[in-house]
């Protein structure tokens, strides 16, 4: 919601300041997101008269001119203006300003050999117009020398508001006003709302849809001439952002921002017999005033002559018969649509509007037919033409909403003590009614009992959002000022506070600490993408019928893909290694799946002059990734098995999956598949992975109690054993087989060399190992150590291995 702040005091009369108002804005509710200023940008551009002009020697459609800003020391300017004569009076840009339409800073320049100084400027240069085909011209009487800004009075800085869906009263420039008034920075302007004198009977119209158009008013104007808004108008439109068309089609966009009330002006030369407000009819179809065509359907509201769809009731116009530069008769509609049609109406088009934005938040009800006078008056007072008499079909929903109210319940709800009066006031003045007995003092025995006041508070008709007390006492503090709200500690239960995290949580803390100190960046996804993306890891089981993007459509099998995306875009911002996990929910028909995923691309180690080239990741980086992140989860990573190939993600010669038996997957990693990575634009080795966190077996519980820490008495033996293998063996087979020959006495077997060359047979691979044996109370005899290495051949023996020599 923009509005300048000449435009806010129309309706307030205060002497705030622009910080204050501001300050106020936030401190009540109504968010600033920003103020923009078009006179600080134009701070450097003057008024200037042209002495002379005389053509360019080198260019015909050039001109030399000698301009005067002001300072007694006239400037040598070239310009190609058409209109560029001696004693014109325009805007002058002195050197070094920034002309605003296209940030270029002005210099001394030669242009075709001739010296230029700063340029006289077009509207449309300035951002003041669209206005090019030649330079500004003011008044003779506009003084020489003065920034132009301050003489053009555009020194009106323009505020941006949110509005929260709950506002509606606040979609106008006078709600706002209201607020700040209570607010006490001011004083509240009546609406002068006039009296129109019709003449001859109403336009015909009525309502066929009483639940989706309650209400339609209207009047007609004939003998009207259209033309351009007056520049109080156009000025205040433009310095929004919108766009002066038409004074009839201004006059609507202006009552609209002004008073949160959106009209629609219809030329009467279009309409063929009288305006329904109905339902549509499946395949009817309106040419809107944005050039799209929409096809309407039962549960839509439209406005209908005996012929076509003319409106999309409450949202949007139609293009045929909106207001042009030769109506002269007019029909003027100021209806009231209920806000659940308008609402899903605008979804279902996919249509959005300033108009729409209003309905669907909810209208004043009670404004209809002072919004239609005050339209007629403006339309008749600047394009002239005779009114008729109103015709009002249907009838608004003016229920009046009481409530009962006690002052203490401020205190009680938001724990601020406001007084009963300053509360009264603060209602009052949001156009609340008080109305009930004040708190007094009563004796009672001969001693004074407090009484606590009973009111009856009449909610306006423009606040839909008030429904109960605890909405009164928001108002209250909301202009009291949420700042007065004490930060009061909750009571706590003496002793040791018990922990509230769950198991779940647990893990999923320790793994992204775990994660964060393997140098890996945390990154935060959408859990929805498009249906390419999902595509390319093997599909989603769930698809929105109605996603606010395309992009944003399948909710996600996998983490990859959004970490593949982030990836993607700190690649192409200079970042010369990618180091990121994510930790969230998997999505499938069975329920949700929490999950680690993480990619790491670009360069594993930088060059250097010890290390030479840049190194890259390797499949084994992401294994070790997965192997930290399942011992952090707490899953039994001695007894995980080593599987071949991992899901179509990954390259099919370089991953794989880490199991609890055959079926139970807790992890898969490796190298990203080309096409893939191709598809997600990167290039270089990317490796990834993903750990399921819900396929991890919970831990039995055991009570809190950790098991003592008992170290063994004696030192443990370690042997080393080499064995040459088929080179198709996995080593981790033969690591687990050997850990099985003696369960009892050898605590780890480690890989720690894999060898093919000279003294291998072609076809097989040499693998050594380490195992450790850890005696008890005694130490290994040497036939005790005979009987585990023989155990232990006879064990590699079985995957055929053989002892090598």
């Amino acid at each position: 919601m923009k509005f300048t702040l000449s435009w806010l005091k129309t309706h307030l009369a205060t002497d705030a300041d622009l910080p204050t108002i501001l300050k106020t804005l936030n401190a009540i509710g109504l968010e600033v997101e920003g103020v923009d200023n078009p006179a600080e940008k134009l701070g450097a551009f003057k008024i200037a008269k042209v002495l002379t002009a005389e053509r360019h020697p080198q260019a015909d459609k050039l001109q030399i001119l000698t301009v005067d800003h002001g300072d007694g020391n006239p400037l040598q300017v070239v310009c190609g203006a058409p209109n560029a004569r001696a004693g014109l009076i325009g805007v002058f840009g002195v050197e070094g300003a920034v002309v605003p339409a296209n940030g270029m800073v002005l210099k001394k320049t030669a242009i075709r050999g001739v010296e230029s100084n700063g340029m006289m400027c077009s509207t449309r240069e300035l951002e003041l117009g669209d206005d090019h085909d030649g330079i500004i011209e003011l008044t003779e009487d506009a003084p020489v020398g003065q920034v132009y800004a301050d003489w053009a009075g555009l020194n009106d800085p323009v505020i941006d508001v949110s509005i929260t869906p709950n506002r509606q009263d606040c979609m106008g420039v006078r709600g706002i006003a209201r607020d700040l008034a209570a607010a006490g920075l001011g004083t509240l302007n009546a609406i002068i709302v006039p009296t129109i004198e019709g003449v001859g009977p109403g336009p015909d119209v009525r309502t066929d849809d009483a639940e989706g158009c309650p209400a339609f008013y209207a009047r007609t104007v004939r003998g009207v001439k259209n033309g351009q808004s007056p520049d109080w108008m156009a000025k205040q439109l433009k310095a929004i952002g919108q766009k002066p068309i038409s004074t009839l089609v201004d006059i609507t966009n202006y009552i609209m921002i002004d008073l949160g009330r959106p009209l629609h002006v219809y030329d009467m030369a279009t309409l063929k017999g009288g305006l329904v407000a109905r339902k549509g009819k499946a395949g009817e179809q309106v040419l809107a005033l944005n050039g799209k065509t929409y096809t309407v359907d039962e549960t839509m509201t439209v406005i209908a002559d005996d012929e076509a769809v003319h409106d999309i009731g409450g949202i949007m116009g139609g293009e045929h018969s909106g207001a042009q530069d030769g109506t002269t008769d007019v029909l003027i509609e100021c209806a009231y649509f209920t806000p659940e049609r308008i609402a899903m109406t605008g979804q279902k088009l996919t249509l959005t509007s300033d108009a729409r934005g209003r309905f669907e938040r909810g209208v004043d009800p009670a404004f209809l037919d002072d919004g239609l006078s005050i339209a007629t008056f403006l339309v008749t007072h600047l394009c002239g033409g005779t009114p008729s008499e109103a015709t009002r079909a249907g009838s608004p929903p003016l229920e009046p909403r009481l409530l009962d109210y006690r002052p203490e319940q401020c205190l009680t709800l938001a724990g601020v003590d406001v007084p009963a009066d300053e509360q009264q006031r603060i209602l009052q003045s949001l156009g609340f009614g008080v109305s009930g007995e004040a708190e007094r003092y009563d004796y009672q025995d001969g001693m004074p009992v407090h009484v606590p006041g009973h009111w009856t508070v009449t909610v306006p008709s423009w606040r839909r959002d008030v429904d109960g007390w605890p909405d009164l006492v928001e108002e209250v503090v909301r202009i009291v000022g949420l700042d007065h709200v004490p930060s009061t500690p909750l009571p706590r239960v003496p002793g040791v506070a018990r922990p509230t995290a769950t198991a779940e949580q647990l893990v999923e803390r320790r793994v992204r600490r775990t994660a964060a100190a393997r140098g890996l960046a945390e990154a935060i996804n959408w859990s929805f993408l498009s249906e390419k993306e999902a595509a390319s890891v093997g599909g989603g089981d769930w698809t929105l019928a109605n996603p606010i993007s395309e992009d944003l459509k399948v909710m996600r099998p996998s983490l990859l893909p959004g970490l593949l995306s982030a990836t993607r875009r700190n690649m192409d911002r200079g970042a010369s290694s990618a180091r990121l996990f994510e930790l969230g929910r998997r999505y499938f028909k069975q329920g949700e799946r929490a999950t680690v995923g993480f990619v790491l691309a670009g360069e594993k180690a930088p060059r250097g002059w010890q290390t030479g080239k840049a190194q890259a990741f390797s499949a084994f980086d992401a294994k070790a990734e997965v192997m930290a992140l399942l011992a952090a989860a707490g899953a039994p990573v001695a007894n995980l098995q080593s599987f071949g190939e991992a899901s179509g993600a990954y390259h099919p010669g370089q991953s794989g999956t880490l199991r609890l038996g055959p079926k139970v997957v807790l992890a898969e990693y490796g190298v990203l598949h080309p096409s893939l990575a191709k598809q997600f634009g990167l290039t270089g080795m990317v490796v990834a992975g993903e750990i399921f966190l819900d396929a991890i077996p919970a831990k039995r519980k055991s009570g809190f109690m950790r098991a003592p820490y008992a170290p063994p008495a004696l030192q443990a033996v370690k042997r080393d054993f080499a064995f040459v293998v088929p080179e198709q063996q996995e080593a981790d087979a033969l690591v687990r087989a050997v850990k099985g020959a003696d369960k009892k006495a050898i605590v780890d077997v480690r890989l720690f060399d894999v060898f093919t060359g000279p003294g291998v047979e072609a076809g097989s691979k040499s693998l050594a190992i380490e195992v450790t044996l850890q005696p008890g109370e005694k130490s290994f005899t040497q036939e005790e150590l005979d009987g585990i290495s023989a155990a232990i051949v006879k064990a590699a023996q079985k995957l055929g291995g053989v002892l090598r020599g």
